[in-house]
């Protein structure tokens, strides 16, 4: 009986004894020298203000350490996958050889750097001293707060000049609790587990492995995060826009993480048959603005002038669809459809202002459409109705 020879090259080799440790402070000058960068698909995946400050007062608090970092070593270019550095998410244009790439622990690796450079983001983010803990100030920074960003800088001196500045802080003790907290998560050692040579496929199994109860790289963020080779950031120029926008006035319509991004790409189908001069066929090829109908193979065919006019008519066709629900004594919408169709109206009539015909019947559509329990080929059926109103 023969044995398979992969057993016994899998039993030759073990990936733990590559495991090292690196402190937060290491790991930051790594990340600022572009020695540690990320794979083009991490770049979607990002963290709320409220996740950062959970992984500070772990840092700090935790009684446990903070989950291992997956790194993969290049060194066999010819297999390496486009990388692109932390926070301006600009492409690597130098060679990539013995350069770590992240695979698994972006986010707390952006989230300590972003610290670590005083980044803007966190400007809010404070250790109180007096409720002992990490946290968001919307109001001035009260006399015992720190910045997080003046906490843990990487320049000495930026913390000292913060620190005497306030009468309360450049207290002896006080002043010696600040550097004894500085000192412990600037030397906070991450386990770090190390790969080689993994192809895209491979670190993407990794990544769905390690998060198989969380974050999964969708085909659309795979797609997407490549456009950043043409100086295109779609989740910073257009998703997070199209979030923000609903999160400002009240609008709680995604149920899933993952409606996050797709039902705002799939708002993009009205625009892209406008930019494209695309005429518009009823139920042909799905161009509903629903989660399952993403175009985002057609919409990465684009070239950049045209996917920006995507963006800007469809986050145009949003602003009036909030004046709409808000100036016409309607109910907020309790799904993000209500949002994406009557978007779709908008984009169609050329983001003009309704006539009273017009907004009359988008009105009565609104109040009276149920969305719970349709088929997508209802929901197209639909959507094909209330454009209808477009051309009146």
């Amino acid at each position: 009986m023969r044995i398979n020879k992969k057993l016994t090259g899998a039993a030759d080799f073990n990936p733990t004894k590559k495991s090292f440790q690196m402190t937060i402070e290491k790991l930051c000058e790594q990340i600022e020298e572009k020695e540690i960068v990320l794979p083009l698909y991490q770049t979607g995946i990002r963290w709320t203000i409220e996740k950062s400050i959970d992984l500070f007062n772990f840092q700090l608090l935790g009684k446990a350490p903070v989950a291992p970092l997956s790194l993969n070593q290049i060194k066999n270019t010819d297999i390496a996958v486009e990388q692109v550095s932390f926070i301006d998410r600009k492409s690597i244009i130098d060679d990539v050889k013995n350069r770590y790439s992240v695979t698994d622990g972006q986010q707390r690796l952006s989230c300590n750097y972003k610290a670590y450079i005083d980044h803007p983001e966190f400007r809010n983010i404070v250790l109180d001293l007096v409720k002992g803990k990490f946290l968001l100030v919307s109001e001035e920074i009260k006399r015992y707060q720190i910045p997080v960003g003046k906490l843990l800088n990487r320049n000495v001196a930026n913390f000292f000049d913060y620190v005497n500045s306030s009468s309360y802080l450049k207290k002896g003790e006080v002043t010696q609790v600040l550097l004894q907290i500085r000192n412990k998560l600037q030397n906070y050692s991450y386990t770090i587990n190390l790969a080689e040579d993994l192809t895209e496929d491979e670190q993407v199994e990794w990544f769905e492995k390690l998060n198989n109860a969380g974050t999964r790289v969708s085909h659309v963020q795979m797609k997407f995060a490549k456009l950043l080779v043409q100086g295109i950031d779609i989740y910073a120029q257009y998703t997070d826009v199209f979030k923000t926008k609903l999160e400002e006035v009240g609008m709680d319509v995604f149920r899933q993480k993952t409606t996050e991004v797709s039902y705002p790409i799939a708002a993009l189908n009205p625009a892209y048959e406008i930019v494209t001069k695309r005429n518009h066929k009823p139920n042909c090829s799905p161009l509903c603005p629903i989660s399952s109908d993403t175009n985002e193979d057609k919409l990465c065919s684009l070239n950049a002038s045209d996917l920006n006019k995507c963006f800007d008519l469809t986050l145009d066709a949003l602003d009036k669809t909030i004046d709409f629900i808000n100036n016409n004594d309607i109910a907020a919408p309790e799904r993000i459809e209500y949002i994406t169709y009557v978007l779709g109206v908008f984009v169609y009539n050329g983001n003009q202002e309704l006539s009273n015909i017009q907004k009359n019947k988008l009105i009565n559509w609104y109040k009276n459409v149920q969305f719970t329990n349709k088929s997508n080929t209802k929901k197209r059926n639909m959507f094909e109705e209330i454009l209808k109103i477009a051309t009146i």
